[in-house]
């Protein structure tokens, strides 16, 4: 399950994206129009200027705007940067590896060959669902 903070972020993107082309958005607007809490959208804010996703600029009309194009952003990287290892399980995770306590033998270890073919697939799921696949299934839902 996504944290609140996963979902949190990718609101705050798609908010973002939605935003007229290069216009800082402050984030007590973000916060307020997507019912975020503001010091907790700070935050997060801040987590994913220092990742790249997005950029600030200082001032009065400054603000927030994202740092790549809306193909760029893919939900497996905005759920990692929160949420951290997508695997279910420690030995079958890429960049969180730990072999688990009770494994004989990794290479023929049946539950972990079946969970990394489970994560193989759900990474690539995500890898592939960008902010753009988000905007544009959610016109294609309120025609």
């Amino acid at each position: 399950m996504l944290s609140k903070k996963t979902k949190y972020a990718i609101n705050a993107l798609v908010y973002l994206a939605k935003a007229e082309e290069g216009k800082p958005i402050p984030a007590k607007q973000i916060a307020a129009e997507q019912h975020i809490p503001y010091k907790f959208l700070e935050g997060i804010l801040l987590d994913m200027k220092h990742a790249g996703l997005v950029m600030s600029t200082q001032g009065k009309y400054g603000g927030y705007r994202l740092n790549q194009s809306t193909d760029d952003i893919n939900m497996a990287d905005v759920m990692r940067l929160f949420d951290g290892a997508v695997a279910l399980l420690p030995c079958v995770t890429h960049k969180y590896y730990q072999r688990c306590e009770e494994c004989v033998d990794e290479e023929t270890c049946g539950i972990r060959q079946v969970f990394l073919e489970i994560r193989n697939e759900t990474v690539n799921r995500l890898k592939s669902a960008t902010l753009t696949d988000i905007i544009s299934r959610e016109s294609a839902l309120r025609k």
